[in-house]
């Protein structure tokens, strides 16, 4: 089908759902005029051309966060007699009595680009969903870059015009439908250290996707869905100034708790796995009870201090002061008897809950509820099979009869890995989520995550040492061999500690020997070679409570920990003093057992620190391996954590718990959750797959694990073969020099596709920890070392060739070039950074001639090889053709004669863009000093800067584009890395 076909088939579907369809807006008067009488429609008023002009310009903004804002508010404008006029821009309380329109081949006409939008939805006059229509297969990720593109092009639409109002882009080629919300621009990422980006495909409650364009809009764009989805189910993060679309299993999570409250029918729990948004889920689930009169209160209930602060601060970032700090029972109490609206919705722990119902308690707070024992109260409790077996819940039970409870959990307990019995008779039972939550409300298990990359899979190796002693299931090794094995395996699995990793271990005292043993044989290591660079270890575990109520209340969870601290806690405290000691000498900090909670808040941010470059934080602030006994197995997330290693027994739900923490998704350097097992529990992992894998428990396995090692090395040498035939078809021999000459867009684009593939599969096997020599040896005659650099670096060539193509031709670029979605995150690497290649360079020189280690070559091939140095990489080689071996140049020289060397270059640069546009090469160095120094590219310095020439408008329009054409790459080579603001809409 043509696009026009395609287009032509939506507008039919969607007049069959009741939109009108306007065939006469074309342009944006038209737009105007519409909305104009909408507007006065539902506000019920007549306003003068004046008072229209003066509303459009208060109410367009550039600024998405705030248009969305606006959209959903109660608005205030003065008219012209000096009266206010309250107004809305749609009904939000009853979606059916707003006004749904479809325009199509809308023309948008600026003095600087002409576009063209495939079909836009209009709610009350504005446009709110815009649909982009495609003949060729998408991309996700390229069509979103594709309309991010669209909004950057100088002087478009979105800006200035109703579309500021848009809240949703929807990509679809018939078979194939995306969605994603709009944003401002610092929430799409598309460089080399992208991340995760939100796009969704829409599915049906039993997680069955929705994807071709007419069963889609049926579904998702029936009138009141999309209102729904809309002014329910789009969530506006304050604190970040952000748009959040809720996936489908949230949305129908939330539907099924609101409903079986309306109804007033029992309780009910939600399994969704660990990953998943849970958080974001009972997050609006809550704030949509408060608008409920029947419900006193709604309170949301963890079993942990850091769950409750961390909750806090997640439900503050959605919606900015909802919920207040409970600092003690006292104020979980008073605000149970607050009628303050801002009241309603409170997060507590189950231990302050549990105190506030004790009638033992000294402060008698139990009498002082009793006023609201036979009110409606909604209790969501967060992993609810940890706080939930145990006295709390009948306390909350007995205390409010009316009360209707929710639980959240990744990890159900069922009849097989239930531990807590209920009595009654002399009948003994083990108790599991049904038994309390009487009935499962929605599910989406690990298998759907999996499958809809929302999290990933799990590469696990079952070490198996040298020799034929191996241990049998649940036996342990030497401590010593396993700190051996992973100080041999950490550098793969993390990518070259790009990631880090958890090492669980069975018991406190393991914690304490594992800290020490990496302390002495580091040590030793280092001592026999010099170059040998140290692992950043650290060590949590709970101390003795002693009677301190916070340590008492993080114990609750953490079993093993509570249990061997009653065993000689004097020397576990003794052991945990002096691993603070060193964490304080290593780190420079400064905490004390006696505030252990600092510690561990400290020890799980410089976890999660992982995520910024070496040149942000240096290596040596970060931690590579924490050793844990219980904590941070749960509830830890951290999508910069990818290696378990496991010395501990684990089973179903603990073990699905802590392989968890490693399958956070990032980007295409994280292929999957590591996890390297030291006590062989094969039986273990399969049979938690096949309790918690749902309906697909025959298929689950596949979908869970990744494939071995030899089956994802043919694949790579069946996508080598590939671009060996495809290479030869274009009578080339397939070698790096002679990408170069492969001729038309047609042929390079093939190229890229055709070498990404082969680079994913060498990303994925470098991180295989159960990597044979024999393998290895495989890979290396498959694509040496050296060709894939080779490779690396011409891909990165072309590619940067390419994407310029793409972002001047736009939509004229060949449908090829217009669909190539570089992924250069795939071709940074982590261990070559700018310190190592100074370093590098500096070796270089001091080598004597005739006996080198690396030619000039080898260093030039290796920066063109990597994403990060893609605008530098012309001047690293130019300076190193300059540089001499043997003339022995320390790292400290290099780096200040190639800072020199850069701006010697810059201005010469600079000097010939000055020349070739006929501005004063001194005006144009203080306009490029004034953006560095701000990092914000002011459009008006610009215009003053070409004043002198005076041209008129038209002309000068024309110079200021070629003069940014040719300035642009100058800008990003001197940012190095970081974002320019206001840069991007010069960048088409």
């Amino acid at each position: 089908m043509t696009e026009q076909q395609i287009e032509q088939g939506l507008i039919s579907k969607l007049t069959d759902l009741k939109y009108k369809y306007r065939d006469d807006i074309r342009d944006i008067a038209a737009l105007e005029d519409n909305f104009r009488q909408k507007f006065q429609e539902l506000n019920r008023v007549h306003l003068t051309d004046d008072e229209f002009k003066r509303l459009k310009e208060q109410i367009v903004t550039p600024d998405v966060y705030a248009a969305a804002c606006m959209l959903r508010e109660r608005n205030s404008f003065e008219r012209e007699d000096g009266t206010p006029l309250f107004y809305t821009m749609v009904n939000t309380k009853d979606w059916c009595k707003n006004s749904f329109e479809v325009v199509n081949q809308l023309r948008v006409n600026t003095e600087y680009s002409h576009h063209r939008y495939d079909v836009l939805l209009l709610i009350n006059g504005v446009p709110v969903v815009q649909i982009e229509l495609k003949t060729l297969t998408i991309s996700p990720r390229r069509a979103m870059q594709q309309i991010v593109d669209y909004k950057n092009d100088p002087g478009n639409g979105y800006r200035k015009t109703l579309l500021c109002f848009l809240q949703l882009f929807i990509v679809s080629n018939r078979s194939d439908t995306w969605y994603f919300a709009n944003n401002n621009n610092r929430h799409f990422s598309f460089d080399a250290d992208e991340r995760f980006l939100p796009l969704y495909q829409f599915a049906s409650d039993d997680n069955k996707k929705i994807t071709h364009l007419e069963t889609f809009a049926e579904t998702f764009l029936a009138k009141y869905t999309l209102g729904e989805m809309i002014s329910r189910y789009m969530v506006l993060v304050a604190s970040e100034q952000k748009l959040m679309m809720m996936r489908p299993y949230q949305i129908y999570a939330v539907k099924a708790i609101v409903d079986c409250i309306y109804q007033n029918c029992g309780n009910g729990y939600i399994w969704h796995t660990t990953g998943s948004g849970k958080t974001l889920t009972s997050f609006k689930a809550s704030t949509l009870l408060k608008d409920n009169p029947d419900i006193e209160k709604c309170l949301f209930v963890v079993d942990r201090k850091d769950l409750d602060r961390q909750t806090r601060e997640e439900f503050n970032r959605f919606q900015e002061g909802c919920v207040e700090e409970n600092t003690n029972t006292a104020a979980l109490v008073h605000r149970f008897l607050s009628d303050d609206y801002a009241d309603k919705v409170i997060v507590t722990t189950i231990q302050k809950l549990g105190l506030a119902l004790d009638g033992n308690n000294k402060k008698n707070f139990k009498k002082r509820l009793e006023s609201l024992r036979d009110k409606r109260m909604v209790f969501i409790f967060d992993e609810c099979h940890r706080s939930q077996f145990g006295e709390n819940h009948r306390a909350i039970k007995e205390f409010f009869p009316n009360a209707q409870l929710f639980g959240f959990t990744g990890t159900p307990i069922f009849e097989q890995n239930a531990t807590y019995q209920q009595i009654e008779g002399q009948q003994a039972s083990y108790k599991t989520t049904e038994d309390i939550f009487q009935r499962e409300l929605h599910s989406y298990t690990i298998t759907h995550a999996i499958e809809d990359r929302n999290v990933l899979r799990f590469h696990v190796d079952y070490y198996k040492p040298e020799g034929n002693n191996s241990p049998k299931p649940g036996e342990t090794l030497a401590k010593r061999a396993i700190v051996e094995a992973i100080l041999e395996k950490h550098d793969s699995a993390t990518a070259g500690r790009k990631f880090n990793a958890i090492l669980a271990t069975g018991s406190i005292n393991d914690a304490i020997e594992y800290h020490d043993l990496f302390m002495t044989v580091q040590k030793e290591k280092l001592a026999e070679d010099d170059g040998f660079k140290p692992l950043n270890i650290a060590c949590v575990f709970s101390p003795p409570a002693e009677g301190n109520k916070d340590v008492q209340q993080i114990q609750e969870d953490l079993p093993q920990e509570k249990a061997d601290n009653a065993v000689a806690p004097e020397q576990k405290k003794e052991a945990l003093k002096a691993i603070i000691a060193d964490y304080n000498g290593r780190y420079a900090t400064n905490h004390s057992i006696n505030e252990f909670d600092l510690y561990y808040q400290d020890v799980q941010k410089r976890i999660k620190d992982q995520q910024f470059p070496n040149q942000d934080l240096p290596h040596n602030k970060k931690i590579d391996v924490i050793i844990v006994v219980d904590m941070l197995l749960t509830g830890f997330d951290s999508k910069y954590l990818n290696t378990l290693y496991v010395d501990k027994n684990l089973k179903y739900h603990g073990l699905i718990q802590a392989l968890s923490r490693t399958n956070r998704v990032l980007n295409d350097t994280k292929p999957y959750g590591n996890v390297l097992d030291f006590r062989q529990q094969q039986k273990a992992v399969n049979d938690a797959i096949a309790l918690f894998s749902g309906e697909r428990g025959e298929q689950a396995k596949e979908i869970w694990l990744v494939d071995p090692a030899p089956k994802v090395i043919d694949s790579l040498q069946a996508a080598v073969k590939k671009l060996d035939q495809f290479m030869e078809s274009q009578g080339l021999s397939c070698t790096p020099e002679e990408v170069p000459n492969l001729h038309g867009d047609a042929a390079r684009s093939q190229f890229i596709n055709l070498f990404k593939d082969v680079q994913r599969l060498k990303t994925k096997l470098d991180q295989y920890t159960d990597l044979t020599s024999e393998s290895a040896e495989t890979i290396e005659e498959i694509l040496p070392k050296e060709q894939l650099q080779g490779f690396r670096g011409v891909y990165l060539e072309t590619a940067q060739r390419l994407k310029v193509q793409q972002h001047k031709e736009g939509d004229k670029a060949p449908p090829e070039v217009q669909q190539l979605d570089f992924e250069f995150v795939l071709f940074a690497s982590t261990v070559i950074d700018y310190d190592y290649i100074m370093s590098l360079i500096a070796r270089y020189t001091q080598q004597t001639p005739g006996k080198q280690n690396m030619t000039r070559e080898q260093l030039i091939g290796l920066i063109q090889a990597d994403a990060k140095f893609m605008d530098d990489r012309k001047d690293i080689a130019a300076y190193i053709d300059t540089l001499s071996a043997g003339e022995a140049m320390n790292e400290k020289d290099i780096r200040k004669g190639y800072e020199r060397f850069k701006s010697e270059s810059s201005a010469r640069e600079l000097a010939s863009i000055a020349n070739e546009y006929g501005v004063e090469p001194a005006s144009l160095k203080e306009f490029v000093d004034g953006i560095m120094q701000r990092m914000i590219f002011d459009g008006e310095q610009l215009s003053e800067l070409l004043a002198p020439l005076e041209l008129g408008w038209k002309a000068r329009t024309q110079k200021e584009l070629a003069l940014m054409d040719d300035l642009i790459p100058l800008l990003h080579k001197l940012a190095q890395g970081r974002e320019i603001s206001g840069l991007g809409v010069y960048e088409q």
